[in-house]
C-alpha cells in the first residue's frame, strides 16, 4: 500500500548475479573485479551498481589524500590508462594551532604511517567517476540517479536484493501525474557500499545485530571548500594538517590544506560528532578557523569555488560490525574502514571491493547464492586492510579521553610502538564508549558562543556555501528527514540541550521559528540537504532519521 491507502503498483523486477548499492570506491572497485574474475574464469557474472547521485560522483566528497595501494591491485596500469590522479605529494607539514601563533612539528617526529610519500593529492569525485568509466566498459550496468531504498528479504530471512524509490510522490505522499513505481533488483548477493551511515546499511546492522560484538561506531563531520588561489602563492603537492584552534583541547578536529591541480586548495575541516558542548556549530568553527595567521594568507584574494560537507566513520577497528549476513557483505565506509589519523579510507573502500568481488565470484562459481560470504570477512580481517586499522585503533579513543594535546601525544606513541611491532602497540585495545549522540551535554553546563560574522571573502554563512554543492532536490516530494516524534525537537531538545540541529547541521537544514501561535516551531528545510548524514548521528533524542530522497537528488560535487 502507498502511503495515501492506495494499492502499489507491482514493481517490475531485473535479476543479476550481484547487486552493488552505491558507486562510490568500494562499490566501483567490486564491480570491476567482479568482471576481471568473470574473465580469469571465464564465466559470465551479471553486475549492476546503482548509485543515487544524478551521476557518478555526483555525493563523493573526501579531501583527498589517496594512497594508490588499492588501486594498484585492482587496476596496475591506472597511469596508462589516463586516471585522473597527477600531482604527487612533495611536502607534509604538521602544524598546530594556538589563538595567534602557530607550531611546526618536526616530520621526523611523526609516526612513519603518517608519511605521506608515495600518495596523490586528487579530487576523489573525479577518481570515481573514472572508475566508473572503466566499469562500464568492462560490462557493468551503472544506473545513476537510483536510490536503493529498501532492502528485500526471501523466506529465509536473506537478503535477496533491493528496490529504488517510487518517483513521482508529492508531500503528502500522494501520487503525482507522473508517478513511477520503483524497481526491484534481485540478486544472487547484494553489496552495500553506501558510505558513512548508509541507510540501508544502518537498517541491515540492526536486523542481523552485525555490532553485537563491537564498540559503537564514531563519526566526525567533515567541511571541505574547494579555492582557487593566487598562482604565486600555490605549492602543488604541498599537504598540511592542523589541530588545536579554534577547537579547545576538550573537543577533537582538526583540518587539512592540500595544494594540487590548476591554482587549486582544498581546505577542510573535521570535528568529532562526540563533542559536548550543545553550543557548538562545526561549520562556524570551520570559518573561525580560516581567519587564522597560519591559513588565511593562502586563500586572501582566491576564489571559493565550491563547498560541501559528509560525515566520516571514526571508530576504527574495535568499531567494525560484522561485515557479512544471508546473501550480502557491508564494503568501505558502509563498514567504517577509514584511518582516522592518516585520514584515509578510499585505499580501504577499494580494497574491501576487490575482496567482496573475489568472495562472490569464488561463491557463483560454486553454485551458491544467498549465504554468507565468510571469506570476505576473514580477508578483511587478517589482510591488509585489518593491519591498515589494527594499528592506529587506540589513536581516536586516546584523543577522545585525555583530550588533544595529551591524547594526541599517546597516539602518536602507540603508533610508533606499531612501527617496532606491528600490531602490538600499546598492547591493548581500548574502548570507545559510549556513540557520539550521547557525548552530548545540557545547556546548563555551557555558555552560548558568540561567532563572528562571516565577511563574504573568506568566511561565508551556510546557507551562501550550500549554494557552492549545487544541491538540488525536487520540492514536492515527501520531506525524507523522518522525525519519529514530531513534538520532541521543541519539547525536549530545545529546553535540554537548545536544539543542536540548528548548530550540528552544515547547511541550515533544521531551525527554530516563530509558528503561527507564537510559539517555537522546528522547521526542517529538506531541500538544503547535502545527504552529510550528521542529524541521523548526532541528534541526542536520535529522533531524526534520515532516508534517501527521490534519486539524482543532493548535491552535485562535480570537481570534490
Amino acid at each position: 500500500m502507498t502511503t495515501d491507502g492506495e494499492p502499489r503498483p507491482e514493481r517490475e523486477s531485473m535479476e543479476f548475479d550481484v547487486v552493488i548499492v552505491g558507486a562510490g570506491p568500494a562499490g566501483l572497485a567490486a564491480a570491476i573485479r567482479l568482471k576481471q574474475r568473470a574473465a580469469e574464469t571465464e564465466t559470465e557474472i551479471n553486475v549492476v551498481v546503482l548509485e543515487k547521485g544524478s551521476e557518478v560522483g555526483a555525493h563523493i566528497l573526501s579531501g583527498a589524500v589517496i594512497d594508490p595501494i588499492g588501486l594498484n591491485k585492482l587496476i596496475p596500469d591506472w597511469q596508462e590508462k589516463g586516471a585522473p590522479i597527477a600531482t604527487k605529494v612533495e611536502q607534509d607539514k604538521f602544524l598546530v594551532l594556538g589563538p595567534a601563533g602557530v607550531l611546526t612539528l618536526p616530520n621526523f617526529l611523526m609516526p612513519p604511517l603518517m608519511n605521506n610519500h608515495g600518495n596523490y593529492i586528487v579530487s576523489l569525485g573525479e577518481v570515481t567517476r573514472w572508475l566508473g568509466e572503466q566499469a562500464e566498459e568492462l560490462g557493468v550496468e551503472v544506473y545513476p540517479g537510483f536510490a536503493a531504498s529498501e532492502v528485500l528479504y526471501n523466506d529465509d530471512g536473506a537478503v535477496y536484493g533491493v528496490a529504488t524509490g517510487d518517483m513521482g510522490v508529492n508531500r503528502e505522499g500522494e501520487q503525482k501525474d507522473v508517478y513511477t513505481p520503483g524497481m526491484e533488483l534481485h540478486g544472487k548477493y547484494v553489496l552495500f557500499a553506501e558510505g558513512a551511515r548508509g541507510s540501508l546499511s544502518k537498517q541491515l546492522i540492526r536486523k542481523y545485530r552485525l555490532d553485537k560484538n563491537s564498540e559503537p561506531q564514531k563519526f566526525g563531520i567533515g567541511m571541505k571548500e574547494l579555492w582557487q588561489i593566487a598562482p604565486e602563492k600555490h605549492k602543488p603537492g604541498l599537504v598540511q594538517h592542523t589541530f588545536g584552534w579554534p577547537l579547545g583541547n576538550a573537543t577533537g578536529g582538526g583540518s587539512f590544506l592540500y595544494h594540487y591541480g590548476d591554482n587549486l586548495v582544498a581546505v577542510g575541516f573535521v570535528v568529532h560528532l562526540n563533542y559536548k558542548n550543545p553550543y557548538l556549530s562545526p561549520y562556524e568553527e570551520f570559518q573561525r578557523y580560516k581567519t587564522h595567521v597560519a591559513i588565511a594568507p593562502t586563500l586572501e584574494g582566491g576564489k571559493r569555488i565550491a563547498y560541501g560537507a559528509r560525515a566520516i566513520t571514526e571508530g576504527g577497528w574495535q568499531s567494525l560490525p560484522e561485515l557479512v549476513f544471508p546473501g550480502g557483505a557491508l564494503l568501505g565506509c558502509s563498514a567504517g574502514m577509514v584511518n582516522v589519523p592518516r585520514i584515509k579510507g578510499s585505499h580501504n573502500a577499494i580494497l574491501s571491493g576487490i575482496a567482496a568481488a573475489d568472495a562472490a565470484c569464488d561463491a557463483l562459481v560454486e553454485g551458491r547464492s544467498a549465504d554468507r560470504l565468510d571469506a570476505y570477512e576473514h580477508t578483511v580481517r587478517t589482510g591488509p586492510i585489518g593491519q591498515d586499522l589494527r594499528k592506529v585503533r587506540n589513536a581516536k579513543p586516546l584523543w577522545s579521553k585525555f583530550g588533544t594535546y595529551i591524547g594526541i601525544a599517546l597516539g602518536g606513541l602507540d603508533m610508533w610502538l606499531n612501527t617496532i611491532i606491528s600490531g602490538v602497540g600499546l598492547g591493548f585495545t581500548m574502548k570507545h564508549g559510549k556513540a557520539d549522540h550521547a557525548s552530548t551535554r545540557r545547556v546548563g553546563n555551557y555558555e552560548p558562543i558568540e561567532y563572528p560574522r562571516p565577511d563574504g571573502k573568506l568566511t561565508f554563512d551556510r546557507l551562501t556555501n550550500v549554494s557552492f554543492s549545487a544541491t538540488n532536490h525536487e520540492e514536492d516530494q515527501p520531506v525524507h528527514l523522518q522525525l519519529a516524534d514530531p513534538a520532541i525537537p521543541v519539547k525536549i531538545n530545545l529546553p535540554e540541550w537548545a536544539e543542536p540541529a540548528q548548530r550540528y547541521c552544515p547547511a541550515g537544514v533544521y531551525e527554530i521559528v516563530d509558528g503561527d501561535d507564537g510559539q517555537p516551531k522546528f522547521q526542517i528545510n529538506a531541500q538544503n540537504c547535502v545527504h552529510c548524514k550528521t542529524c541521523d548521528i548526532k541528534d541526542p533524542s536520535q529522533n531524526i532519521t534520515w532516508v534517501c530522497p527521490e534519486g539524482g537528488g543532493g548535491p552535485n560535487y562535480s570537481n570534490m
